[in-house]
């Protein structure tokens, strides 16, 4: 693709990070005349100075890929696909965290929010979910699409505005616009709480047999994927936000 095709890049991802070329260059502890060499073109970077500018900028593995394609180098992270034998290990390791989890309600999602993975415990976050909703599930779809959680989500637009955040955050780093734009495009923005008094953001949801069952979501990642599938993997689990939701799922109270 060539220097300029590298050149162009770096500088949107420069200015996504709003970012001065003196910025990144005390970043990366390069010269600043150095960086502007290489956005236009008159400097040829080697594969190491476009990793060190790619971690300054905080760039995600595949775009890195991308960097390192523009300015005619070979990519630093493979992709196999989750079922791949050579992602054994990598399943292994989400099936003992579901499960783990159990009976809260956990995932694995990938890079775009599809579901890769469930524990039994999640059954009480699709239960009443549309099926059209279940054919492909994502989980930023089930959540707030009107034929999914959304109208069993007591703070709908707080929960909404928090998701919506996390999403403009990722397309920011090269994550899905189109999913954004979508999940913009669903009711239930109102109203949505700026107090950031609490201690996380709760979801708070009212089972199919009316129990109200209240939430605080966490996030777990590889943290030395050195594969795009492994790198861009999340698992999200639910745990209970007060004691009425915890004995509202433990195994007695489902007898």
């Amino acid at each position: 693709m060539g220097d300029t095709a590298f050149g162009e890049l770096l500088r949107d991802w420069r200015r996504r990070r709003r970012l001065s070329q003196l910025d990144l260059a005390l970043e990366a502890d390069v010269s600043a005349r150095h960086v502007s060499f290489v956005e236009s073109g008159r400097s040829t970077p080697s594969r190491a100075m476009v990793l060190r500018l790619a971690d300054a900028l905080a760039v995600p593995a595949r775009e890195q890929n991308q960097l390192l394609l523009a300015a005619g180098l070979a990519p630093a992270y493979a992709e196999r696909g989750f079922d791949d034998p050579g992602m054994a290990a990598v399943r292994a390791g989400v099936d003992r965290v579901l499960a783990a989890y159990d009976p809260y309600p956990c995932l694995a999602v990938n890079r775009n929010w599809d579901v890769l993975q469930i524990n039994p415990g999640t059954a009480v976050l699709l239960d009443g979910v549309a099926a059209h909703l279940l054919q492909t599930p994502n989980a930023l779809r089930i959540a707030l699409h009107p034929d999914g959680l959304a109208p069993r989500i007591r703070n709908l637009a707080q929960w909404r505005h928090h998701l919506l955040s996390r999403l403009r955050r990722e397309a920011g780093a090269g994550g899905s616009a189109e999913l954004l734009a979508e999940l913009e495009s669903y009711p239930g923005g109102e109203g949505a709480s700026t107090d950031l008094g609490g201690v996380a953001v709760p979801l708070e949801l009212d089972r199919l047999d009316g129990v109200r069952l209240t939430f605080i979501s966490m996030v777990t990642t590889f943290g030395t994927a050195l594969d795009l599938t492994a790198a861009e993997l999340s698992i999200e689990a639910f745990l209970p936000a007060d004691d009425a939701t915890a004995d509202a799922l433990a195994p007695t109270s489902q007898a």
